[in-house]
């Protein structure tokens, strides 16, 4: 594949992870990795991505010791050791765009 195919080809997979991210609720990465058909890895690595360009925002997941009476413990990364992020509001006013 070439430089401007692939490139090109990480630029709509940045923005579909996006579109994903901007439907709302929680996302595990291995759910949004195989909405993408890529890997976990990258999937991690795009939403650092998305983090650099001022999308995302890493979050402090200090909630991990009430998971068990949490409505969406099964679906929160807090309660997995994972990162958590927030969409800041330079994605939601790029949604349209």
């Amino acid at each position: 594949m070439g430089g401007e195919a692939k490139e090109g080809r990480i630029e709509r997979m940045l923005h579909q992870l996006l579109e994903l991210l901007r439907t709302g609720g929680t996302h595990r990465v291995a759910d949004l990795a195989r909405e993408l058909e890529t890997t976990p890895a990258l999937v991690e690595v795009m939403l650092e991505d998305l983090s650099r360009m001022g999308y995302l925002k890493q979050v402090d997941g200090a909630c991990a010791g009430k998971c068990t009476s949490c409505p969406m413990a099964g679906l929160c990364a807090a309660g997995q050791s994972g990162k958590i992020w927030t969409l800041m509001e330079k994605a939601q006013r790029e949604e349209g765009a």
